[in-house]
């Protein structure tokens, strides 16, 4: 690509975050494409469609593919603004752009108290997954939660490249899983061969109660559940600063989280309903290992169980990587403590990944005090910091094509499809979500939390407020 076909923000006269200096651009194509395959396949698939396939039946593919559809629209808007300007302050910095410090320092928070509590439920999933098998029994789940963080920690320490790398065969393994057992349904589908006395094929659902056995409702208050599997998406962005042509390898990448959400998601989901009765599956098994061991196929459990504690891993690797990132970024401009500003020789911004990593560690206690109940308590934060930091890009991306219209700024050629219109719509679905919670018990507790998440924001501004340095964001010199 030539200077004269970069937007004017791309050619380096656009606003410069000071936040960006000092990064390796160490991440090739292959790693940012399956950074985000990866962060749109995760356990909420692997695990979580057993339950809730047994919940609403085959109608769950129309949950899968609303709530990806939204998912992408989130994405496909951080796209837009990182071809605007790249960034490892992602929408952080496009927050402080478009939106001032009070916005930066919302955004990043809410991040944080997204990443930082997903963390604990990672590393207690990790804790779990390992006490499958019958050998690590005996150890204690605080002891291999803090085992799992340990090595993270230190991997994500070493250099963006190993992250990359890590990153780059977590997602391997998962679309391998994926793909092989979509061979291995697809074959049993064709050669008709019958799993517990049924035979596999449309039937299964128009004899079961057909798409919405259990009326609209259960899809409806499956919705906010759904949407939280698509809980990484956003982390593309991130990774664009660390990379040489965030221009040629983004919208690529972006692009192509639409059909892998299809394909993966919906897909699976229509594919399960057709090999069993949708009410064969449970929330205590992946239902993928539901069809496995229905057909004998040994050590199912075994496999699918390294597949999900990969995916947990993954998990665990990309949010302390994605808020050491953004607290740099809001350090420079004196909205989080100064150490999280600091970098290793290796370029990594270390001082926020252990800042990620000490929360983790109250994770490691709570899974010591309370090991029933800590995945449940730590998700209701997290899900609150998904649904605000998604509301920030799309707000990010409203007001930036609002500048646009003023002739303030240039948009790119890659560009968020029916704006203003698209962020409105998505603006709105995000509301639902959250009025939705009210219905469900763990959501109840997420929203009495609320106002506590609220009041810390409200005291921690006004700690930081006079600490703000607005130059951290200026206009390049070109």
């Amino acid at each position: 690509m030539t200077d004269q076909t970069l937007q004017p923000s791309q050619r380096g006269d656009g606003p410069a975050d000071a936040g960006d200096a000092g990064y390796s651009k160490s991440l090739k194509a292959r790693h940012i494409n399956m950074i985000a395959i990866g962060g749109a396949i995760g356990t909420g698939l692997f695990l979580g469609a057993g339950g809730r396939l047994a919940q609403a039946g085959p109608s769950l593919a129309i949950a899968y593919a609303v709530c990806g559809l939204f998912a992408f629209f989130v994405v496909r808007s951080l796209g837009e603004l990182i071809l605007h300007r790249p960034s490892s302050g992602s929408f952080v910095s496009y927050a402080r752009e478009f939106m001032g410090e009070k916005g930066a320092y919302t955004a990043g928070w809410m991040h944080f108290l997204n990443w930082s509590t997903t963390g604990i439920a990672d590393i207690t999933a990790i804790a779990l997954y390992v006490h499958y098998w019958s050998a690590f029994t005996p150890i204690p789940q605080w002891v291999l939660a803090l085992i799992a963080l340990a090595i993270v920690l230190t991997l994500n320490l070493v250099s963006v490249k190993l992250f990359g790398e890590l990153e780059f065969w977590f997602a391997i393994i998962k679309v391998a899983a994926l793909v092989l057992f979509m061979f291995v349904g697809i074959f049993l589908l064709v050669t008709q061969h019958p799993i517990d006395g049924n035979l596999p094929g449309p039937q299964l659902i128009t004899d079961n109660g057909g798409i919405f056995p259990a009326g609209v409702i259960p899809l409806v208050l499956l919705m906010q559940g759904v949407v939280f599997a698509y809980a990484s998406v956003e982390l593309v962005g991130v990774a664009a600063g660390e990379t040489e042509n965030p221009e040629k390898i983004m919208p690529k990448a972006i692009n192509s989280i639409m059909w892998r959400i299809g394909l993966f998601y919906v897909g699976s989901v229509v594919l399960l309903a057709m090999l069993m009765p949708w009410g064969a599956y449970s929330k205590s098994e992946s239902p993928f290992v539901t069809v496995l061991s229905h057909i004998g196929v040994p050590y199912a459990g075994d496999v699918m169980n390294l597949v999900v504690l990969t995916a947990a891993m993954s998990s665990l690797n990309s949010g302390l990587y994605s808020t050491g990132r953004i607290l740099r970024s809001m350090s420079m401009a004196g909205s989080a403590p100064k150490f999280t500003a600091v970098m290793n020789k290796n370029q990594v911004p270390y001082g926020g990944i252990l800042l990620t990593a000490a929360v983790c560690v109250v994770g490691v206690g709570l899974n010591y005090v309370v090991p029933a109940e800590a995945f449940e308590i730590v998700l209701n934060f997290a899900s609150i910091g998904i649904l605000a930091t998604w509301a920030i890009i799309v707000l990010c991306h409203l007001l930036f094509v609002r500048k646009a219209q003023r002739g303030e700024v240039t948009r790119p050629g890659f560009r968020l499809p029916f704006s203003p219109y698209t962020e409105i719509v998505t603006l709105a679905f995000l509301a639902s979500v959250v009025v939705l919670m009210a219905f469900d018990e763990i959501g109840r507790i997420t929203l009495m939390a609320l106002p506590v998440i609220i009041i810390a924001l409200v005291i921690g501004w006004f700690r930081v407020r006079g600490k703000i340095d607005t130059s951290v964001l200026e206009k390049a010199d070109g």
